[in-house]
């Protein structure tokens, strides 16, 4: 019985060669798309773990299966091959844009253990306050409000999403941060996050046509950047920025270039945002664990992939 939100025959045939082979060694996987469709019935409804209905089998087979995958990264390796698969086609649009969202923390997403977390994809260089690290290398950090991506802003408890999305409203690359981080201090991780393999042989993608961003970007550090990468970028200046600039008279420099009919189309991360919080264990965060939510993040990222 297929029940609303579960993945298609055609959604699963794009994901199904992409998962994970048992070796046989350690038993066999449960089926892989009762227990995927029971992690996208928790994240869209935010449902309990306990409640999950019994058509996707047992509650603590399907919660596993979110904690390992979210753990050694195979969350991100699929939205990374299908990414993959997309820019082989030719569907990507690499005029991309960047921008974050605050998502409220329940109360139950408080309180994890000050133990190391199991191996991971770090959350973000600046946010945990370490190199980003490979899948599988483990962590000196976890537990503790900020070390789990929890943090206070003027929503209250937040998890703070950062993100980059391509010119079709899909996620490229995805973060978090404890919720009162500035966006502006993100911005580099997020475009290092932006690594999509060739289908063939050659380096992964890294780089976009364009980038596009609001405001709270616009300083000399991420213009440096984006001019040493050679990326063509729209950004407004702040008006206190312009003002002085326009104070210091010659000496303030020229004004940076904005193209404001290329700006129009920024709207494509704000749709992506709306469109991942349309996941209610997303748009709300419940796990205690900040690896983990991520995971959450990154599986409705590639739902979003799948239905585009």
């Amino acid at each position: 019985m297929t029940g609303r939100g579960d993945l298609t025959d055609a959604e699963w045939a794009r994901l199904e060669p992409l998962l994970p082979v048992s070796s046989g060694r350690c038993g066999r996987w449960r089926d892989h798309r009762q227990v995927i469709n029971g992690v996208l019935h928790r994240i869209r409804t935010g449902v309990q773990w306990r409640d999950l209905p019994e058509r996707f089998g047992p509650w603590k087979t399907v919660h596993k299966r979110l904690l390992k995958w979210s753990a050694d990264g195979t969350w991100e390796r699929l939205l990374q091959q299908i990414q993959a698969a997309g820019d082989a086609a030719g569907d990507i649009d690499w005029d991309i844009s960047v921008d974050s969202t605050v998502m409220r923390a329940h109360h139950h997403a408080a309180g994890a253990r000050k133990a190391l977390p199991p191996p991971r994809r770090s959350i973000g260089e600046q946010a945990m306050g370490h190199q980003i690290e490979p899948a599988g290398s483990g962590l000196a950090a976890g537990g503790g409000a900020e070390g789990e991506g929890l943090g206070r802003s003027r929503g209250g408890f937040t998890t703070k999403v950062h993100l980059s999305a391509d010119g079709r409203c899909r996620p490229l690359s995805l973060l978090i941060t404890p919720g009162q981080w500035a966006d502006c201090t993100q911005f580099e991780p997020v475009m290092e996050e932006i690594r999509v393999p060739r289908t063939s042989a050659g380096r992964p993608r890294t780089r976009p046509d364009s980038v596009s961003a609001d405001k709270a970007y616009s300083n000399r550090r991420t213009r440096s950047y984006l001019r040493k990468r050679g990326i063509r970028h729209v950004i407004p200046e702040k008006d206190d920025q312009a003002a002085n600039r326009v104070k210091r008279g010659s000496c303030g420099g020229r004004p940076p270039g904005f193209d404001g009919e290329r700006y129009r189309k920024r709207n494509v991360v704000e749709r992506a945002i709306n469109k991942l919080k349309g996941f209610r264990a997303v748009a709300t965060r419940y796990d205690k664990r900040g690896y983990v939510f991520l995971g959450a993040v990154t599986l409705a990222a590639i739902v979003m992939w799948l239905r585009s």
